[in-house]
C-alpha cells in the first residue's frame, strides 16, 4: 500500500516540502466546493490538530470521485505543496490525484460541522477520536505514556509487571471486582456446604487488581527500584467527574527512601511530566487553553516553575476551619479531604500545586509505615489546581511487630498476606512508593472537566459498552 507524509511533518518544515509532490492520507473533517470549480477539502490523519487543506479540481482526471468525498470519508490525495493564500495556513496540496479508500453517507455520519456535547460523544466512542478535542487529548496521553517511562528509566528504575488477576485486595476497602469461571445459573452440587471455589478456576477467590503496589515491594525489596504502570480496577459506585472503574496506574517502589525521599522524587515526576506537555504538545496546550480552559497554560507554566508548598495534614485542616467557605462536606480532624477542600488549599490558599503529608492512621491502608506519635502515617498526598490529589504515597511499614499490629486493627487476615509479612522477615529494609493515576494526570494538563473524556472507552457504574 502506499504511504503518505503524517500531516504534522508537513507543517513541522513547511519550507522544505513546498513544490514537492506527497501523499496525504487521512479522514475528510469539511469539504466547501465553490463556483469556479475547486473543492476545498479538509483531511486531518490524526498526527496534528491542524488539518490541511487539499484543493481538488473539477476538471481532473478524479472529478467523477468528488460526489463521494464527503465528511467522515477516508482518503488518499498526491498532488505539490503550494503556498496558500488563504488566512490561517501557509501551505496547501493541490491535489493532482484522490482515491477514495471509504465513504461516509453524510446523511447518516454523526459527526457534523458543530459543537457536539461530550454527553453524545461518549455514545459514538468509536468516532469521538476523530473530534478535535479527543483527538488532542489521545495525543497528550500518549506523549505522557512515553514520558513517564522516559523520568524512570533515566533514573535506574526497573520496569516490572504485577498482574491484572490477583488474591489480594491492596487497599482493603473491597471495592473489587470478582473474577470467576463459575456459572451463576448452576447450583454447586454439594450444597451450600460445599467450598464454593472448589470447581472455580483458580480454586480460591480471585480479583481485578486494584493496585499494583503490594507485588511492587517484593520486587524493590530485591532489585532497589522499580515501577509498574498498567490498568487497575475499583468497583466502586461512583459517577463523579474523577471516578473511573477502570484506569491506569502508574505506582514506582523504592528500597531505602523514607517519605521525605519518596516525596521529592513524586514531586520531580510531576514536574517532568507538565515540562513534557508544555514543550512537545505546545499546539494541543494552545487548544485546550482556547476551547476547555483559559487558565490552563499559566497553571501549567506554574506547576513546572513553582515550589510545591508541603503542610501536615493537621495544618491543613486548620486552615480549612478557619476558612470561611461554606463546604458541603465538614472539616474536622480525622475526616477524609473531599476533593473541594483540596481544591480550596490548591486554587485559594496557595495558588498552586500542594502536598499533604502525615494523615491520620485510621484513614489510611494497613500497609502505610505509623509516626511515632502512633497517631498519624507517613503518607502523603500531591494535589493540583482544577484537579485535586493526583498522587498518594507513602513510606510502607517495615517493622514487623508493627505491621502485624496494623494488619489486626484493620481486619486484613494475617494468613492471606503471608507472603507479605515474610518480606518482613527476611531482610527487611525501609522502602517508599506512590501511585498516580493517568487519567487524573491527563484532566489536569488539559483542563477536561470529566475523567470520561481522557480515556478511550470510560467504564463506569452501569456503563462497559464497546
Amino acid at each position: 500500500m502506499e504511504k503518505g507524509v503524517p500531516i504534522a511533518n508537513l507543517f513541522g518544515d513547511e519550507q522544505k516540502w513546498l513544490g514537492k509532490t506527497v501523499i496525504v492520507q487521512g479522514w475528510v473533517k469539511t469539504r466547501r466546493d465553490s463556483k469556479a470549480g475547486v473543492c476545498f477539502i479538509e483531511v486531518n490523519d490524526g498526527s496534528t490538530l491542524k488539518g490541511l487543506q487539499v484543493l481538488a479540481e473539477e476538471d481532473k482526471n478524479y472529478a467523477g470521485l468528488l460526489a463521494k468525498v464527503t465528511t467522515g470519508s477516508a482518503i488518499l490525495a498526491e498532488g505539490v505543496v503550494s503556498a496558500s493564500p488563504g488566512k490561517g495556513q501557509r501551505i496547501e496540496l493541490r491535489a493532482e490525484r484522490i482515491h477514495l479508500y471509504g465513504s461516509a453517507d453524510p446523511a447518516t455520519y454523526p459527526l457534523q460541522k458543530k459543537r457536539h456535547s461530550f454527553e453524545y460523544l461518549r455514545q459514538i466512542a468509536h468516532l469521538r477520536p476523530r473530534t478535535n478535542t479527543l483527538g488532542a487529548a489521545a495525543r497528550v496521553r500518549s506523549r505522557l505514556s512515553f514520558a513517564i517511562h522516559q523520568f524512570f528509566q533515566l533514573r535506574g528504575f526497573h520496569y516490572i509487571h504485577t498482574p491484572i488477576i490477583t488474591a489480594s485486595d491492596c487497599e482493603g476497602a473491597g471495592e473489587i471486582f470478582r473474577v470467576t469461571t463459575l456459572d451463576p445459573t448452576r447450583p454447586l452440587a454439594g450444597g451450600v456446604s460445599e467450598d464454593p471455589y472448589r470447581g472455580d478456576f483458580f480454586a480460591r477467590p480471585a480479583f481485578l487488581t486494584v493496585s499494583g503496589q503490594l507485588q511492587a515491594e517484593i520486587f524493590a525489596l530485591a532489585l532497589g527500584k522499580v515501577y509498574t504502570f498498567g490498568p487497575t480496577f475499583r468497583a466502586e459506585n461512583s459517577n463523579t467527574s474523577r471516578h473511573l472503574a477502570e484506569f491506569w496506574m502508574v505506582e514506582p517502589e523504592m528500597a531505602f527512601h523514607d517519605l521525605g525521599d519518596d516525596l521529592e522524587v513524586a514531586l520531580a515526576f510531576i514536574r517532568h511530566l507538565v515540562e513534557v506537555v508544555l514543550n512537545e504538545c505546545e499546539e494541543d496546550v494552545e487548544f485546550f487553553g482556547r476551547f476547555i480552559d483559559s487558565e490552563l497554560p499559566a497553571r501549567l507554566q506554574n506547576a513546572a516553575k513553582s515550589s510545591f508548598e508541603v503542610i501536615t495534614y493537621t495544618d491543613a485542616v486548620d486552615i480549612l476551619k478557619r476558612s470561611r467557605e461554606g463546604f458541603v462536606y465538614p472539616v474536622e480532624w480525622g475526616i477524609d479531604l473531599q476533593a473541594e477542600h483540596e481544591r480550596y488549599l490548591t486554587e485559594k490558599v496557595f495558588g498552586g500545586p500542594a502536598a499533604i503529608i502525615d494523615f491520620p492512621r485510621a484513614l489510611k491502608p494497613f500497609y502505610m509505615r505509623v509516626n511515632d506519635d502512633e497517631k498519624t502515617v507517613a503518607a502523603m498526598d500531591i494535589l493540583v489546581p482544577g484537579t485535586g490529589e493526583i498522587i498518594g504515597g507513602s513510606q510502607r511499614e517495615e517493622r514487623l511487630e508493627m505491621l502485624l499490629e496494623q494488619m489486626r486493627l484493620k481486619g486484613i487476615p494475617a494468613d492471606d498476606y503471608r507472603w507479605y509479612i515474610e518480606l518482613r522477615e527476611f531482610g527487611s529494609a525501609p522502602h517508599s512508593g506512590f501511585g498516580l493515576g493517568l487519567e487524573r494526570l491527563v484532566q489536569f494538563v488539559t483542563g477536561i472537566p470529566n475523567i470520561r473524556e481522557v480515556i478511550a472507552f470510560p467504564r463506569t457504574p452501569g456503563h462497559a459498552e464497546f
